[in-house]
């Protein structure tokens, strides 16, 4: 799940606070009725009440639990422990040994995700499956360090993914071990983008843990891909959105600079995109550049057949939406070019009609932990990007490895190893493993660093035609489109046969 934030974010808990200019990468995605049965927990399993909230015009609720976790999995001199928090439906899971849906949190709020992934409240009934929803470390509720978590590098340097990972192994042996009748409970894991990413990793690394795993819009080669393939996805949707929709969005950025060579164009541009902070120096022309260049690749991520608010409320089909403000021909000044720019970008900042002013500083939901996935961008999730101006509608920006590592010692004094997400899990090297589903819509431009061809008869790739980022893991509507309809219905035909071979195993 992801966005590009190529402009400042800072926190007050750092001491050191800059720009990570260039791949500071984090991923979105997204992803209740619940009775649950007395369980027989143990102490380290604390219960919380249940919620009832409404999520897309349903009534959901759930129950909060907390589990006692190793801050150190994999040392023993730090042997303190922390809550992590996990969410859990059984409404439909009435029978003894009956599956487990198990959803690998990623970079943010795990209630957030939960009410985002309809696909799997869908499918409970019909599997009879308990649904748990796990949060990773560092993230929403789950803080080793309570708020001192983010103080230091000394705190940070437990959020890694394969922390993240025995986490969630512990905890599913821990469920399997407390709640009767879940000793035999089969458990598939489940994530979108960075969850997806952690579904696939978990079955691949505790393969005694899952039977199987779905990796929406996972991108695990993200790694190791040409760094300029994110952005030519982006501006293909744009393409297509409209004509002269993704060439213009290209031409605008000489035009930005052009307009804010002046004061008066300077003030121009804050009130023809009625900024809630106007624009000052070059330094905020910078970053009004890179919160457009932010707005595409969201727009483009969500680019769902219906109205939705997973990031910001949108229209059906927003990047069409978007380009019905670029038409232009080539003719146009600077200020139409411009104007037509900010009519687009209200698309996505106030479809409501609410917003008084727009502000650069958030493009997405504040439930996302975007220092955390920066520090994990800093560290092993090195993902390379770049723009070229030629074969995308961005200005030229090239991958500078050195660069980002400066940039990510000065903000958290640590520094990426640029090969570890491929050593520790196999690069492309994966046919050993089994019983994962990669799935991808060809709209999203995460699928760039995904798993986009079947590798067995067990590692399966699905491509979902007129799909945006993880759109197979929402709720169903009524204007989804076909491919993502068939695409949810294979899927959990492969549940089940992993269900099946789960039971003749035992």
């Amino acid at each position: 799940m992801g966005v590009m934030f190529s402009h400042g974010q800072s926190s007050d808990s750092l001491s050191s606070t800059m720009r990570l200019s260039c791949t500071a990468v984090f991923f979105i995605s997204i992803f209740f009725i619940i009775s649950c049965h007395a369980l027989a927990l143990k102490p380290q399993l604390l219960g919380r009440h249940t919620i009832k909230i409404s999520s897309d015009h349903r009534s959901l609720s759930y129950r909060t639990f907390y589990f006692d976790q190793q801050i150190d999995h994999f040392g023993f001199l730090e042997n303190g422990t922390f809550k992590q928090r996990y969410l859990l439906n059984d409404q439909h899971w009435h029978k003894e040994g009956g599956p487990i849906l198990f959803y690998t949190g990623n970079e943010g709020d795990i209630a957030w995700f939960c009410n985002n992934t309809g696909f799997m409240w869908d499918v409970a009934e019909e599997l009879g499956a308990m649904l748990v929803f796990a949060e990773h470390r560092y993230y929403g509720e789950s803080m080793p360090f309570g708020e001192e978590s983010y103080s230091n590098a000394k705190y940070l340097n437990y959020l890694t993914s394969e922390q993240a990972l025995a986490d969630f192994a512990v905890l599913i042996k821990a469920l399997k071990g407390n709640i009767p009748g879940a000793q035999k409970s089969p458990v598939i894991a489940i994530g979108g983008s960075y969850g997806g990413m952690l579904a696939a990793w978990l079955r691949m690394k505790y393969p005694s843990a899952v039977i199987g795993a779905l990796a929406s819009s996972a991108p695990i080669w993200q790694f190791i891909v040409p760094c300029g393939g994110f952005y030519q996805v982006v501006t293909r949707d744009f393409t297509s959105g409209g004509v002269n929709c993704s060439s213009n969005i290209g031409r605008s950025w000489k035009a930005v600079d052009g307009i804010s060579a002046t004061g008066e164009g300077l003030q121009w541009l804050s009130q023809e995109f009625a900024l809630c902070s106007p624009l000052k120096s070059l330094e905020d022309v910078y970053g009004f550049k890179a919160w457009l260049q932010e707005t595409w690749v969201n727009l483009a991520m969500v680019d769902y057949p219906y109205e939705a608010d997973f990031l910001q409320p949108l229209p059906r089909w927003p990047v069409k939406e978007v380009c019905t403000h670029l038409r232009f021909d080539t003719g146009v000044s600077d200020k139409q070019l411009l104007h037509g720019i900010s009519q687009a970008v209200r698309v996505y900042y106030n479809y409501s009609g609410d917003a008084l002013c727009l502000n650069t500083s958030q493009t997405a939901t504040g439930n996302l932990g975007i220092l955390g996935w920066f520090y994990q961008s800093c560290t092993e999730m090195v993902m390379p990007m770049c723009t070229d101006g030629i074969n995308d509608m961005f200005e030229p920006q090239p991958w500078n490895f050195q660069a980002f590592s400066d940039e990510c010692f000065a903000q958290f004094g640590v520094r990426p190893r640029k090969d570890w997400a491929k050593i520790v899990y196999g690069g492309r090297n994966i046919s050993a493993h089994s019983n994962i589903i990669f799935s991808n819509g060809d709209l999203d431009p995460w699928m760039s660093g995904g798993v986009t061809k079947s590798i067995s008869e067990s590692l399966v790739a699905i491509m979902i035609d007129g799909g945006a980022h993880h759109l197979d893991l929402r709720y169903n509507n009524e204007y989804d489109p076909e491919s993502v309809i068939k695409t949810r219905a294979l899927e959990v035909q492969y549940f089940i046969k992993w269900i099946k071979q789960a039971a003749s195993t035992l």
